[in-house]
C-alpha cells in the first residue's frame, strides 16, 4: 500500500455527510447510488459488559479467496474465546482501480465477487463499495475512518441491553504478510501507521512463513501499540492467494474448491483473468 493525496473528486450522494477528507468521487462503472450496507448489523448487543467490535478487511480481492473468507471466521473463533468483544460484523473493502496493480480486476467485478463470496457463504459478512467506487486511491486510515463515520457518527454506534448507545471499536483485519509491509521503507507513513494500529488496532492472521511476533517487535511503531494488535495462528494452515488463483486461471487450470463456486462461475461468465494474445 503506498501513501497518496486524499481524493478530491466530485461528491456523490451518500448516508449522510462524510468527514473532512473523505470525499466520494463518480461511480466508476456502479450500477447503483452508494448506501452503507447494514443488513447484518445487529441492533442491539447480547452482552453489554463486552465492547462492540467490526472488522474490516482491506486489500484487491482480484479475485477473493477462500483463505479471505476464513480470516473473518478464524477471528470470530479468537474472540468466541474471549470476554472482552463483541464481534458484530465484519466488512470486505476493495481497492478502488486507481491502485494500479497487476491483475486487478475492475472494481465493479471485483465487489460483485465479494457479494457473491459472502451471500453465498456467510451471514455476518458484508461488502462495502465506497473504496472502490473512489476516482483516487484511499489510504487505509482513510478507509477506517470512512467506516467510523457510518458506523458511530451516522450510525450512531450500537445501543446496549440497557438502552444506551454505545461507539463501536473498528479494527483492521489483516495477514501476516500485509503487515510485513508496514516495514518496507516509504510504503507506508508513520502518522497512518500510528492511526491505524493505535487508534482503531489490528487482528493480524498469521500466515505461512511469517513471523508476526518477531515483526512486531522490531517495528517502532507496533511495538509501541502492541497491546493494540491481536495475533491469530493459523490451526490449518492455508496458502491459497489471488496471484495464484489468477494464474491457474490463465493456464485454463481448475480454480474448483479455491473461491466460492460463484465466484468461479462469475469469472468464467465475464472471462476475467484469462490470458491476452499478446502476451503469449
Amino acid at each position: 500500500m503506498s501513501t497518496q493525496q486524499l481524493n478530491d473528486s466530485t461528491k456523490t450522494k451518500t448516508t449522510s455527510d462524510p468527514p473532512s477528507g473523505l470525499v466520494d468521487s463518480v461511480d466508476n462503472g456502479f450500477e447503483n447510488e452508494y448506501v452503507f450496507p447494514r443488513h447484518y448489523l445487529p441492533d442491539t448487543m447480547k452482552d453489554d459488559s463486552k465492547t462492540p467490535l467490526v472488522l474490516v478487511a482491506c486489500g484487491s480481492f482480484s479475485p477473493i479467496t477462500y483463505l479471505h473468507l476464513r480470516m473473518f471466521e478464524m477471528a470470530q473463533d479468537h474472540f468466541k474465546e474471549r470476554n472482552e468483544y463483541e464481534l458484530l460484523a465484519g466488512y470486505y473493502s476493495p481497492v478502488s482501480d486507481a491502485y494500479m496493480k497487476e491483475g486487478l480486476a475492475k472494481a465493479k467485478h471485483r465487489v460483485k465477487m465479494c457479494t457473491l463470496a459472502v451471500n453465498s457463504t456467510s451471514d455476518w459478512l458484508m461488502v462495502d463499495s465506497w473504496e472502490p467506487r473512489q476516482g483516487s486511491y484511499q489510504r487505509t486510515a482513510v478507509v477506517l475512518d470512512h467506516f467510523d463515520h457510518e458506523l458511530n457518527i451516522a450510525g450512531g454506534g450500537i445501543r446496549t441491553k440497557s438502552g444506551e448507545q454505545r461507539k463501536i471499536k473498528i479494527m483492521l483485519l489483516a495477514g501476516g504478510d500485509l503487515i510485513a509491509s508496514f516495514g518496507h521503507p516509504g510504503v507506508w507513513a508513520p502518522k497512518d501507521l500510528h492511526h491505524i494500529v493505535g487508534h482503531y488496532g489490528c487482528v493480524i492472521i498469521e500466515r505461512t512463513g511469517t513471523d508476526v511476533y518477531g515483526f512486531l517487535l522490531s517495528h517502532d511503531i507496533l511495538y509501541q501499540h502492541r497491546m493494540n494488535v491481536t495475533v491469530i495462528k493459523q490451526l490449518i494452515h492455508n496458502d491459497i492467494s489471488s496471484t495464484k488463483v489468477r494464474l491457474f486461471i490463465k493456464r485454463d487450470m481448475s480454480i474448483k474448491y479455491l473461491s466460492p463456486n460463484p465466484v468461479i462461475d462469475y469469472i468464467h461468465q465475464y472471462g476475467l483473468y484469462k490470458a491476452k494474445p499478446d502476451s503469449y
